[in-house]
């Protein structure tokens, strides 16, 4: 299998992680997606990151949908916990996730404008980010090894995945200080080697977006 990618974003890093997990072998192909000669609009019609590309040439993208691939095609080990409450309290948990996610590039494109940006729509992702993540943040219990019950799983990837993202881009909302033990917990899981070999980092467009 191929892994389209891209090294910034939280969605493909979600996927890098579940791979590592279930000790899946896979290439990975980096790239921009705004540049121009970016490869992903040839295997997803939405030109978005991640794409995987199977053996047989088929694709799956969208971070959710190949998660969900991955949990069906290979089980073991299970990243969504089985029993019904739980699988949707990881499911709710990625929700929430992948709307800060969502809110954080908003934010990022929008400030590209420079003094044509608009502050309202700055604030209102800020509403976003800050409240997602204080919903988080109740998730996880104080001292936990993982968000949800005893073994590691999708909901430890989706919080510290966007985590990391926060980290990355957004590092004036200190979150680690209005959470701290969100920022305990986040230390922890960052030295798990899924998480350590895929830390995001920042990637430099050569064409304009905005």
């Amino acid at each position: 299998m191929k892994l389209l990618s891209a090294t910034p974003s939280p969605y493909a890093r979600k996927v890098r992680i579940a791979l590592a997990e279930k000790g899946l072998a896979f290439e990975l192909v980096t790239e921009v997606p705004w540049d121009r000669d970016a490869t992903a609009p040839r295997y997803n019609p939405l030109g978005k990151l991640p794409v995987l590309i199977l053996d047989d040439g088929s694709t799956v993208f969208e971070s959710h949908f190949i998660l969900e691939w991955l949990e069906a095609r290979y089980s073991e080990p299970p990243l969504v916990p089985r029993d019904v409450d739980g699988r949707l309290a990881a499911r709710r948990l990625e929700v929430i996730a992948d709307g800060v996610c969502d809110a954080t590039v908003l934010t990022l494109f929008e400030r590209l404008r420079g003094e044509g940006c608009s502050a309202p729509w700055l604030e209102r992702q800020r509403r976003k980010i800050e409240a997602g993540t204080a919903a988080l943040a109740q998730a996880v219990r104080p001292g936990a090894t993982y968000v949800l019950g005893e073994a590691f799983g999708l909901a430890d990837i989706a919080t510290g995945t966007v985590l990391g993202y926060l980290e990355l881009r957004l590092p004036e909302f200190d979150w680690k200080a209005v959470h701290p033990h969100l920022a305990e917990w986040f230390a922890r899981i960052s030295e798990r080697p899924s998480f350590a070999s895929t830390r995001p980092q920042a990637q430099r467009f050569s064409d304009p977006v905005v």
